[in-house]
């Protein structure tokens, strides 16, 4: 057998997973903490396999003005962005106490394939 058959064979095939994002501000709170560190923090409780919060530079929601790190008055309003992911059943495990954290937030629910790696 080839060394390219031998790589096939031992290959796995990609699986599907669940991506959320979530898009928040960055003055939005729970519990009188930051609402994306409060969010990562029950993700990780919960064993969502992968979390990351991206803290925008720029950016806007719905039809409000785009808002920039540069601008002093700014302050609170820059968008702050959680993705995570895993199976499906994890997700609808975990998604409705999130949206009672972010009632008025947007969050897409994306179906994913896992390339590389594996959610265990």
């Amino acid at each position: 057998m080839s060394r390219d058959e031998q790589s096939i064979r031992t290959q796995k095939e990609p699986t599907m997973a669940v991506q959320v994002t979530m898009y928040l501000h960055e003055d939005d709170q729970w519990q009188h903490r930051p609402l994306h560190l409060e969010m990562l923090r029950y993700l990780r409780e919960e064993n969502v396999y992968g979390a990351v919060t991206f803290h925008a530079v720029a950016g806007f929601m719905g039809r409000m003005s785009v808002k920039t790190a540069r601008l002093v008055e700014a302050g609170g309003s820059l968008p702050v962005v959680v993705i995570f992911v895993d199976t499906d059943e994890h997700i609808q495990r975990v998604l409705p106490h999130l949206k009672e954290m972010a009632p008025h937030r947007l969050i897409v629910r994306e179906n994913v394939v896992v390339e590389q790696g594996e959610l265990d």
